[in-house]
């Protein structure tokens, strides 16, 4: 009962503390990982509104306070259109998946996300022919005069969600209820005594 409230914090104080400027490595996310962990473990509604909420209220802060651009625009609805379907992906999954199908779709709804934006992108841009020549280069190499290229971001999205995916997956298997657990408190049946013998009649 203790890990269906204090997973959640847990993972949300991860992904509030990681979107701090500067600590984490660059281009390493926590938010995949975050997104479908959320909709493996959450319960109930708040596998939706609590990451969403997190996510939003993190962004919008970075977007004022940090880059100083609009705080809404086409990009972040896209963005949360994307999470959301990653929140759905990780409650289709299920808490009862195995460990290693938990960490596949993370990495799954990470190139979800990026197959999306990289894609809104390329039809965005007029840097990028439209053909799909244009649209591999998107995918691929960018802009050619901008490092890194794509593919070195997508790298490090799948290295961290992997990573997050696995970690949060972890520390919810082993903080789940053990059998024994399950069991405490209850006893076996008392066995009954057995009932006494009508005695002989007297003659």
């Amino acid at each position: 009962m203790k890990s269906k409230f204090l997973l959640p914090a847990i993972f949300v104080v991860v992904f509030a503390v990681s979107r701090i400027p500067g600590l984490m490595p660059w281009n390493f996310s926590v938010a995949y990982a975050f997104a479908f962990c959320a909709g493996v473990y959450f319960p109930g509604a708040s596998k939706w509104w609590l990451p969403l909420s997190i996510m939003l209220a993190t962004d919008v802060a970075l977007n004022i306070f940090r880059y100083h651009v609009a705080p809404f625009g086409i990009d972040l609805v896209v963005n949360y259109l994307v999470y959301a379907v990653i929140i759905g992906l990780g409650n289709w999954f299920g808490p009862r998946a195995a460990y290693y199908k938990l960490i596949l779709g993370g990495l799954l709804g990470a190139t979800i996300f990026y197959l999306v934006t990289n894609t809104l992108s390329w039809l965005q841009d007029p840097y990028y022919a439209k053909t799909i020549a244009g649209w591999i280069q998107a995918l691929t190499l960018g802009h050619t005069d901008l490092h890194p290229s794509t593919w070195e971001f997508f790298r490090n999205t799948l290295l961290s969600t992997g990573l997050f995916t696995a970690l949060f997956a972890g520390a919810a298997k082993i903080s789940a209820e053990s059998p024994a657990d399950k069991t405490a408190g209850t006893q076996e049946p008392a066995e009954s005594e057995p009932e006494a013998q009508p005695q002989e009649a007297k003659s």
